[in-house]
């Protein structure tokens, strides 16, 4: 059987295919920017995303959900296709609480690939990366050599 020949990964019209569907749709999944191993994407701010609604901060479960897709995606432009992958771990240290009435843009990079394993790293921010909101770091396994 030969190998599928898959076109190269387009961050942006992926997003562009999830905006309006899945938890993508649904906490407001933007793109932002990428390079040849990093992916930028961005979640507006929206009331029914936040967690305390008198506090006006964002529930972590959508940055969260952020990363995990800005890295998955960072994974998927160094390999230049989408590969299908399982999240091994993602650890997520939160540094601060998001600024109320912001977006937050949201930084995955992999820097390392096996031939089974990609270890990706980033961060998410309200406007400053030098001032993060929170640090991520993962491994996600490929699914697609899998019988």
């Amino acid at each position: 059987m030969s190998e599928q020949i898959w076109p190269e990964f387009d961050p942006r019209r992926f997003v562009e295919g999830v905006s309006n569907r899945h938890h993508g749709g649904l906490i407001g999944l933007g793109y932002v920017a990428h390079g040849d191993d990093w992916a930028e994407l961005s979640i507006g701010y929206d009331e029914r995303l936040v967690g305390a609604p008198e506090s006006g901060v964002l529930a972590s479960g959508p940055i969260l959900a952020m990363m995990d897709m800005a890295t998955s995606m960072a994974i998927w432009v160094r390999c230049r296709r989408f590969r299908t992958q399982a999240t091994l771990d993602l650890r997520v240290d939160y540094l601060r609480t998001a600024t109320p009435g912001r977006s937050v843009i949201g930084r995955g990079e992999c820097y390392r690939l096996t031939r089974s394993v990609a270890f990706v790293r980033g961060q998410a921010h309200d406007g400053d990366p030098a001032d993060p909101v929170a640090h991520v770091a993962g491994t996600f396994m490929f699914t697609d050599g899998i019988k």
